[in-house]
């Protein structure tokens, strides 16, 4: 949520900031604003809506930039108060000699806000944000340090907050702080910046440092100090971006979603490449040892949200298939509000492809706290969650601009299954040769990939001949109920269609209700599945009911030729890990729906690609 820059040096102030947040826009996109000091004083430029109206606002204004040397930026994610310019960051302090951007949630900002105004401090925005700036100004009024007023005014804030802060008096630096809501800082040659994700720095600098929880960083042109919140200084070290500037460019395609549908063959076979050299040996991860991982093991959860959670309930089926351990899922939003029966015995898994979801971070420090062991599965194993692990698995697939996730959850599932397999491996549980065939089987998945994205003009014609309808239903059974939930996940997502999945044998009991000639159904199923017959009777009961139906599944079904009225056909493939290649037509499905009604696929409304608050 929210996307925070900073810059100090020489270079053109506003043109950095902006880059920066153009490749942060897909953590907020309610407003934006960039504030800039001039050593005569701070100018704020705030705009509602995207980044692009915030650039008209600074063509407007023909700024002269040449006595600029620091600014601070922020894409909003509307938390506390409408998406106003009111609302929007920076927040200036009444005197507008102090100034600040904020990613997070203040939790005791009412009570700070009112003890404030008694005081004699204006407010003028709803946001929780507003509070900090004038408990820092207040701060400064009796120190007049700008450091030591941040020490002494974040020790009185509860929640999560990320900052850049800068004053009027103090040109020479900006002050960074962290807790519970990722910031790193760029490191360069007369010059540093700070940013909420390492998107922003890409093509500026290749040297990092993560900020850790309760650490600030003093950021000056030629040096950068950090210190956690007792203002001791600490040593930290530099990493090298791994992020390629190909990464954050659309490459030709029309939208960057598109493109990571397209791209997922190929980083799902580097992923087999990767952990699986020959089949007949076993599966293999850097860094773990699987009998170190599953010693002890009685009980496995798994904790996630959204996309990651759909993933966690398709490795519920595979790991109990293939191990016969008990596996748990649980929403993170839900586990960290109830009792647990988490212990020493348990192996808790956290996915998440930002590894910066607040609620899924803090439900692992409340499973580690209870003595599990913890695995962490991350398509950013540089982000915050990985402080947590005892294991981490690595996704690799790149960065992932697009807000709906699409390759991120395919390399979720097949680490997922590649896990489970290594699991069933050893525990020794399960006949060699079953897992043989199924290892095997799954290195044609990238081939089989492939076939499916050389049928999207298929998949598009399907797509645009239902976009006129405002409700949709996806049914499946077994394995694939979490595809039928990813499906109608990401028509919500991205065409605000109220989509929603059920159980095909629940149907009966009350969903069928909803069906006439003006509900579609998408009825996801594989031929080889034991459910199969079961599926296309719950597929004849939404006909009796006048429905539309499309058929996803790897059969012809030869026998019902003109029962459906749509089918999308992909390869044959084993029920276990049909939900892998089940995965692109139904995102296909999505985009090309969404791209027909002229939606912005990249950027729905009201949702940011990281959730860092709770």
């Amino acid at each position: 949520m929210c996307g925070i820059v900073g810059y100090i040096g020489n270079n053109a102030v506003e043109e950095i900031l902006l880059s920066g947040l153009k490749n942060l826009e897909y953590r907020g996109y309610d407003s934006a604003g960039i504030a800039l000091n001039d050593n005569q004083g701070i100018d704020v430029f705030r705009a509602k809506g995207k980044l692009n109206n915030l650039a008209e606002v600074l063509n407007f204004k023909h700024l002269e930039t040449k006595h600029i040397s620091q600014g601070i930026g922020h894409i909003r994610w509307a938390t506390h108060g409408k998406a106003t310019i009111e609302n929007a960051h920076p927040h200036l302090s009444n005197d507008g000699k102090l100034v600040l951007v904020h990613n997070g949630i203040i939790e005791n900002y009412k009570e700070l806000k009112d003890e404030l105004i008694s005081q004699g401090f204006h407010f003028f925005s709803q946001t929780d944000t507003e509070a900090i700036v004038h408990l820092i100004d207040r701060e400064y009024k009796k120190t007049f340090s700008l450091e030591q007023a941040v020490i002494k005014a974040i020790a009185m804030l509860k929640g999560a907050f990320a900052l850049c802060i800068m004053h009027h008096n103090e040109p020479d630096k900006i002050i960074a702080v962290r807790k519970n809501a990722p910031l790193i800082i760029g490191l360069g040659k007369n010059e540093n910046f700070i940013a909420s994700d390492i998107p922003a720095l890409v093509g500026k600098t290749q040297k990092i440092i993560h900020l850790d929880d309760n650490e600030l960083a003093i950021v000056k042109k030629d040096k950068v100090i950090v210190k956690n919140f007792k203002g001791e200084v600490l040593n930290k070290a530099e990493e090298n971006i791994q992020i390629a500037q190909d990464d954050i460019t659309k490459q030709g395609y029309k939208h960057f979603m598109l493109k990571e549908i397209c791209e997922q063959p190929q980083i799902i076979h580097k992923m087999l490449a990767e952990h699986i050299e020959m089949p007949e040996q076993p599966i293999h991860f850097d860094n773990i040892n699987m009998t170190d991982l599953m010693e002890g093991v009685e009980k496995i959860e798994i904790v996630a949200c959204g996309t990651s959670l759909n993933a966690a309930q398709i490795a519920q089926y595979m790991m109990e298939d293939l191990t016969g351990i008990s596996v748990t899922i649980e929403p993170a939003s839900e586990y960290i509000y109830k009792r647990h029966l988490t212990n020493n015995k348990t192996l808790s898994i956290g996915i998440s492809q930002s590894g910066e979801t607040a609620d899924t971070i803090t439900a692992l420090k409340q499973a580690k706290a209870n003595g599990a062991k913890i695995l962490v599965i991350t398509n950013r194993p540089d982000s915050s969650i990985v402080r947590y692990a005892h294991y981490v698995l690595p996704l690799n697939a790149g960065i992932e601009v697009s807000v709906a996730a699409t390759k991120s959850y395919t390399a979720q599932l097949t680490m997922l299954c590649l896990l489970s397999l290594a699991m069933a491996e050893n525990k020794q549980n399960m006949e060699r040769q079953k897992i043989l065939s199924i290892k095997q089987e799954l290195l044609t998945l990238p081939i089989k990939m492939e076939e499916v994205l050389s049928s999207q003009r298929e998949i598009k014609k399907c797509a645009e001949k239902y976009n006129k309808y405002k409700n949709f239903i996806y049914l499946a059974r077994g394995i694939n109920i979490a595809t039928a939930q990813e499906g109608a996940l990401k028509l919500k997502e991205i065409s605000y269609i109220n989509a929603n999945s059920y159980v095909a044998g629940e149907l009966k009991h009350g969903p069928i209700a909803l069906l006439d000639s003006n509900m579609p159904i998408l009825a996801i199923f594989s031929q080889n599945s034991k459910t199969y017959e079961k599926m296309l009777s719950n597929c004849e009961e939404a006909k009796a009911r006048q429905a539309h139906l499309i058929a996803l599944t790897n059969s012809s079904i030869e026998n019902r030729k003109g029962f459906f009225d749509d089918m999308i056909i992909v390869p044959e493939l084993s029920e276990l890990l049909s939900p892998l290649l089940f995965a692109l037509p139904i995102q296909l499905f999505a985009y090309y729906f969404a791209d027909s009604l002229n939606l912005d696929v990249d950027q729905p409304r009201n949702l940011a690609k990281s959730v860092t608050v709770e």
